[in-house]
Parts: structure tokens; sequence; C-alpha cells
């Protein structure tokens, strides 16, 4: 008998939005499950660079995201040591036409929105939300699915599952029960604010990295330039799980306060009404994605640190290589999905774990103090931001 062409996701966020329209472009109906009623993300913005929006146009989504997307024109990055920039990288309209893609900076729910308006205008797949992924078992036609919507149990027949369901995904759990996030000894702390309510050099269309002693901040615009986005990064012991939990001001505003902070970065972190925290988990080196035909995605897969700016974009190019692999075991049996599966891992395993190791890097560089410190912004000025760009090639480069 043969397969059917029904591949379930599991998880909604962006990797599993994003693999089930690559899917369903070669050919698939994709059955994605989430266990939210609703797709919601609460405040946050994230960084599209060349290597993930090159992959988002080719779907056909650059004017639903051109339209609430920003293209910063550089990023500029600060020290807390030397108390303001130390280099400006440029990016903008010239930085897109040398990657063939834009940089874009978003909230997160807007590029979360237009994938879900882009799947649910796609006839081939079928967004189940409030439906979560319970069971599956191998037998000779393939996969059986068992997911729940409150207490009710249904089962789906399904040539392989996807599991895209985060750092806690339930599919993992399924898989590798052993293998558990573990905690970084780093929160990072969010909020927004209107850009109006900046001087108009600090809401300025750019990316600013602050790096100081056991912290850092990033800010940029998002929501098409009318708010900034801001991520303050510092040490603390709090590990609960979770993305969005509420946090005292007042936490956040004593880690970058005194001497040791510059003017400006306090101003942006006083000028945040409200912040939401979390803790950062990873998850060590699985060693394989996969077990026969059910495979992981993104953060449930390789969870990593925000430091490279590449967590979404990690996720939005296994969907590419995913779905690009699937296609090749056109009209294979069982074992060639599998196989395509394998193929998948084992091209993406090499770049993610180079991309991991780059996030741990800079997480440690930021946070120098002292005479490293010093010498790391001397090493910043020395090279310049041409070469400084040039060093992120490896990454804005890749092509599916």
């Amino acid at each position: 008998m043969a397969l059917t062409r029904t591949v379930i996701v599991a998880g909604a966020g962006i990797g599993g939005l994003t693999a089930s329209l690559t899917l369903a472009a070669q050919g698939f109906h994709v059955i994605v499950l989430e266990k939210a009623e609703r797709l919601e993300e609460a405040g946050a913005g994230i960084q599209l660079s060349p290597n993930a929006s090159r992959i988002l146009v080719e779907l056909g989504l650059k004017e639903r995201l051109a339209q609430r997307a920003v293209t910063p024109e550089a990023v500029a990055v600060m020290s807390a040591r030397a108390g303001g920039e130390i280099t400006r990288m440029p990016l903008g309209e010239a930085a897109a036409l040398r990657a063939g893609s834009p940089y874009w900076v978003i909230h997160r729910a807007d590029l979360q929105a237009a994938l879900q308006d882009a799947v649910n205008d796609h006839s081939a797949i079928d967004l189940r939300l409030g439906c979560q992924f319970e069971d599956v078992t191998k037998h000779a036609e393939g996969l059986t699915v068992v997911q729940r919507r409150g207490n009710a149990r249904q089962q789906e027949l399904a040539t392989a599952l996807i599991g895209a369901d985060g750092i806690w995904s339930s599919v993992r759990g399924h898989l590798f029960p052993d293998v558990q996030p573990r905690f970084s000894g780093l929160i990072a702390w969010r909020g927004t604010l209107e850009a109006s309510a900046l001087p108009r050099d600090d809401a300025a269309p750019r990316v600013r990295l602050w790096m100081g002693p056991n912290a850092h901040l990033v800010a940029y615009p998002i929501s098409a330039g009318r708010q900034i986005n801001v991520v303050a990064i510092v040490s603390g012991t709090w590990n609960q799980p979770g993305w969005s939990a509420p946090g005292e001001a007042s936490e956040v505003k004593d880690a970058f306060a005194g001497s040791l902070w510059p003017a400006s970065a306090r101003t942006l972190i006083g000028a945040v009404d409200g912040w939401r925290k979390w803790a950062l988990f990873t998850l060590p080196d699985l060693g394989r994605w996969n077990e026969g035909a059910v495979a992981l995605l993104g953060d449930a897969a390789h969870a990593m640190l925000p430091f490279a700016a590449q967590g979404a974009g990690m996720a939005i190019e296994d969907a590419a290589v995913l779905a690009k692999a699937l296609r090749d075991s056109r009209g294979e049996d069982g074992s060639g999905i599998a196989s395509a599966l394998q193929r998948y891992a084992e091209m993406r395993r090499p770049r993610v774990l180079q991309v991991q190791r780059l996030a741990r890097q800079q997480g440690r560089i930021y946070h120098l103090r002292g005479p490293a410190a010093i010498a790391r912004d001397l090493f910043i000025r020395a090279i310049g931001p041409q070469r400084m760009l040039a060093r992120q090639d490896w990454i804005y480069d890749w092509r599916a």
C-alpha cells in the first residue's frame, strides 16, 4: 500500500509554520497541531538576517513582511567601558543587495501573523489550534499520530511527524526522554516602548548593542518603526520555564545602574514601562535529530543562546532543508522517509553546531570586563566595520 502524503507538524511557532509552508510547496498535505487556542506572542522582537529572509521571500511572504518589518541601516556596537559607540556595521539596502535578501527586524507577533495568514490561505495545510500531539506509533502504512483536543482523542495516518514544538518538546520527549534543557545561568528581560518617547537619534532605524560587565543590552525598532524592542541579558538564578513571566522593573534597572553603564543605556532601560523575563535554556547536542519517520526541528532539536540572533533563522533554515529532503523521497516506502529525515539531520547538524558555538562565544565576549574588555574594544575598532560585517558572511550567504 502506498504511503499517505500527509506530514504532521507538532507546533505552530515560527519553525512549525515555516515548515508547513515549505512542505506544502513540495506537494505534501500538512496538518499542524498547536496546543494553544490562539497564536499570540507577547512583546518580543526578532532579527531576520538574509539567510532566513531569503527563504521567507521564496515562500511568497515578502509583501506581507515588508509592511511590518524594519530594514536597519546599521548595527551600532557600544561599549559600557568606553561609554559610547566603537563601531557601526552598515546594513540597509546595500547590505541587502550584497546578500541577495534583506536584513529585517520585526515584532515576533507580526512574523507569526504573516506566516499564519499564508498557512490559512494554503489549501494543503490544516492548522488545528487547541489540538496537541500526544503519541505516535509506527506500522507498515507509516505512522499513526494521536492528537488530543480537551478530553477527545483522534488518530491520524501520516508519512512523517515533525516535532517543531520548542525547547520543551513533547515529540522530543517521546524520542529521547533522557534529554533535558539546561539552564544557562542567564536571564533575558524584554520590553517595548514607543519610538516617539526617545530622542530622534535613539529611535533611528538601527540595531544597537551595548556590551558591559556580566550583562549586555540590545535595542532595535519593530512594528514598522513605531516601537523599540529592548532586550537586557543578565546573570541570575531564577530559572522557571516559559517565555514571558512578569518581571519587576526595579530588578533590571538595578542591574544596569551606576557608573559601569553609560547614561544612554540607563535612559533606555528606564523608558520601558513593562518588562517580561525568561530564563535562557539550551539543549545539549542530541547527536541525532530523528528516529525513523519522526524528526525534530528548531528549538526542539537545538535550542541555543540568542547571542548570534539566529535561533529563528536556524529553524527557518531547518524547514527549507527538511522539505527538500522529503521531496526527494517521493514514491519511496517508509524506510525511504526515514533515510530522507536522516539526510536532513546530517545536512543541518554541522552548521547548527557552529552557530551554537558562535552564540556561546559572543555571549562571553559581550560580558567581558577589565583588561579583557579593553582588548575587545581595541580589536573591534582596529578591524573596522566592513571586516566585522564580513565575519558574518558564512551565516548570511547560506542557501538551502
